[in-house]
């Protein structure tokens, strides 16, 4: 099969599921006001949009453009599952031109889902295996843009799982008092995982540092594999 944007968008077509599109729709939050306001969904589901990134791993960068810029929540993460999909197998001016591009094309991953399949997977990755200069996550968290800003964290997650969590507590720091609920529970998950994959004790200090003045949501994330009694601790300000 020819590995084109267009051969793509046809085998994801026909795992359409009508009743599916309002559905997401609605659960990815598409209303006027909303943080997905006027995205649009075609109603496929996510292992048959991993069915036909597999069939199309070899997708040439310029076909995946093609993807990212469509109209279809599914289409753009199919491009990025693609990614994903290309990147373990390719040589190193291969897996540069992946950053770069996904760094050039953000703009188009603008979900949670966009955002969490892919970032680590890419940014995270690269930036670890290469030792490079991990300042880009930095500039990321400033950015006013609410995506870029969890892509920056989110890739801190490739991190913590081999074993370093120091970029993701300095990003959080950057983001611990960003405004929208979404940052919150991205940053609290990262630093549960900080506790439960990397280092409990440098979570603990991080959040007796901050846990007072830090998003509710993005405590309680931080602290859902804790016992009971400390739990309550950090929740009731007694800790």
């Amino acid at each position: 099969m020819a590995q084109t944007a267009s051969s793509a968008q046809k085998v994801l077509r026909q795992s359409i599921i009508k009743s599916k599109s309002k559905d997401l729709a609605r659960f990815f939050k598409t209303k006027k006001g909303e943080y997905g306001e006027g995205d649009k969904f075609l109603g496929v589901m996510v292992p048959d949009i991993r069915k036909t990134a597999v069939q199309f791993k070899h997708l040439p960068l310029k076909e995946i453009q093609k993807l990212l810029k469509s109209q279809w929540h599914e289409e753009r993460l199919l491009g990025l599952i693609i990614l994903t999909l290309k990147y373990p197998d390719s040589n190193l001016k291969e897996k540069n031109d992946i950053f770069n591009f996904y760094l050039s094309n953000t703009l188009y991953i603008n979900n949670w889902d966009l955002v969490d399949l892919s970032a680590h997977k890419i940014i995270g990755q690269y930036l670890y295996e290469y030792k490079k200069d991990r300042d880009i996550l930095k500039k990321l968290a400033h950015s006013k843009n609410i995506w870029e800003r969890r892509i920056a964290i989110i890739s801190t997650f490739y991190f913590i799982y081999k074993g370093e969590c120091n970029d993701s507590l300095k990003i959080a720091e950057i983001l611990i008092f960003d405004t929208h609920d979404l940052i919150h529970k991205a940053v609290g998950w990262m630093l549960r995982e900080v506790g439960k994959r990397c280092n409990q004790e440098k979570e603990e200090e991080f959040l007796k540092k901050y846990y007072k003045k830090m998003p509710r949501t993005m405590l309680r994330y931080a602290i859902e594999k804790f016992s009971s009694k400390k739990r309550k601790g950090y929740l009731s300000g007694r800790i």
